[in-house]
């Protein structure tokens, strides 16, 4: 990693030195750019930050969350990467396109890799636990984005490689917050953007089609199964359209085989097969998934009204994955769940948010986020009371709710400072086997694109 940053602090040299006149990072067509945002943050209930989780700190209530902590903190408003893109026309009208990105973490100068903080609490008592959670960012060199393809003005962009789910663009889009990891629900857990788990908010061998046709547009996404047939594909269509002041997106897509991952319990390490690496091996959920959702922004100037709801349903997986699959980032499911689903878990993501522009300099944003969990035990041991409502057990009905409020000022055109808090509250299924249901994080911090 430290080799890739500084080839491109070498290609940044030059393309600031060879259009320095223009104030420009584009050389040839090919474009550098990048965020690193840094702030301090401290939560009533959390854990210690980590050098590879993506964000530092669990922002949201997890089950882990256990004591007050006050900690510098990475990618609080702005996700800290670094990456390159490029465009160049091959004929009148078509261009070829690439793109090439890598999250990492300013406060350690680590690679982001999800799947590593994970992996270091594998048979950790829970409230002895640092900061882990599941991510589609798993120590990949190009962990967000690694993709090329065609684009016209007329006929649209057609591209393949490792990209983000069309749902993905559309919370990135239709967030008051913007995806913020910090201040956001939708920003920091990749749930609604995953379409029902945050690994599959990228998509790994996937053919991504976008057109836009006046103020209508419409989009297409299929995930290319690298063992063949139909198991662990994925597809994906969008349709929107702008009128006046407003923009509205309607959004489907069908997942096979998405994988929840997590640390491995003591027992599941006791029984983990000799030929698998507690230092790579995960404990996986495995389901199939269906989601629908729509996303709307009204822009009316200073302020900016914004909404969005999305409805997934996760069933037990039509081909079950085995212990030792190969999953993303070169780890491994030690231990795997492929009956979690006896009946369909529903879950239904609400949001809303207004942000408003006292100058053009200073924004103040306010969003509230919930979700809505159905009861989907069936009564027998292990898989919670049909119609059950209290924590006794993770298929019991519960809901998540969230409230934010940032503060975001420009003090020039790279160069902006913030501050702001998240409040988020879990309650009946959705708090089983938590230490504590509830935390805030007030953070504050800087951030600098390029």
């Amino acid at each position: 990693m430290r080799k890739y940053l500084l080839s491109a602090a070498a290609i940044i040299t030059m393309a600031s030195t060879a259009n320095a006149a223009d104030d420009s990072m584009t050389v040839a067509g090919v474009t550098i750019y990048g965020t690193v945002d840094l702030g301090l943050m401290y939560q009533t209930h959390g854990t210690p930050a980590s050098d590879y989780f993506v964000t530092g700190t669990e922002n949201i209530v997890s089950k882990n969350s256990n004591k007050a902590i006050f900690t510098a903190t990475p990618s609080n408003l702005g996700q800290s990467k670094i990456g390159i893109k490029g465009s160049e026309e091959i004929v009148d009208g078509l261009s070829g396109v690439f793109k090439l990105e890598t999250f990492f973490n300013p406060t350690s100068g680590d690679i982001s890799d999800a799947a590593k903080s994970m992996t270091l609490n594998n048979g950790v008592p829970l409230a002895n636990q640092t900061s882990n959670a599941p991510s589609s960012i798993d120590g990949q060199m190009f962990n967000s984005a690694a993709y090329a393809g065609l684009s016209s003005p007329r006929f649209g962009t057609a591209t393949f490689g490792r990209q983000t789910q069309l749902l993905a663009d559309g919370i990135a889009k239709y967030d008051p917050l913007g995806a913020s990891n910090a201040f956001s629900v939708i920003g920091y857990s990749g749930t609604a953007a995953g379409a029902g788990n945050t690994e599959e908010r990228r998509l790994d061998d996937s053919l991504k089609y976008l057109v836009q046709i006046g103020p209508a547009r419409a989009g297409a996404q299929y995930k290319f199964s690298p063992y063949g047939g139909t198991a662990y594909n994925a597809w994906e269509g969008e349709v929107g359209a702008d009128y006046a002041h407003a923009s509205i997106d309607a959004f489907a897509a069908h997942v096979k085989d998405e994988i929840g991952t997590g640390p491995l319990s003591a027992a599941q390490m006791g029984a983990l097969p000799n030929n698998l690496s507690v230092s790579n091996s995960l404990f996986g959920v495995v389901a199939d998934t269906t989601t629908f959702a729509v996303m709307a922004v009204y822009d009316a100037g200073a302020p900016k009204a914004f909404t969005g709801y999305e409805h997934i349903e996760y069933a037990n997986p039509s081909h079950p994955l085995p212990v030792g699959f190969a999953d993303i980032g070169g780890y491994t499911l030690g231990a795997v769940n492929n009956t979690a689903y006896p009946n369909h878990k529903i879950l239904q993501i609400e949001w809303a948010g207004l942000k408003y522009s006292f100058t053009p300099k200073f924004d103040v944003t306010g969003a509230y986020y919930h979700y809505d969990q159905n009861s989907f035990g069936n009564g027998t041991y292990g898989t919670g009371a049909a119609g059950c409502s209290s924590t006794a057990n993770a298929s019991c009905s519960g809901q998540l709710n969230a409230v934010s409020l940032v503060l975001d000022y420009r003090l020039s055109k790279r160069f902006d400072t913030y501050a702001g808090a998240m409040w988020t509250q879990n309650v009946g299924g959705l708090a089983a086997g938590y230490l504590h249901n509830n935390t805030i994080d007030p953070a504050a911090g800087i951030r600098f694109t390029f």
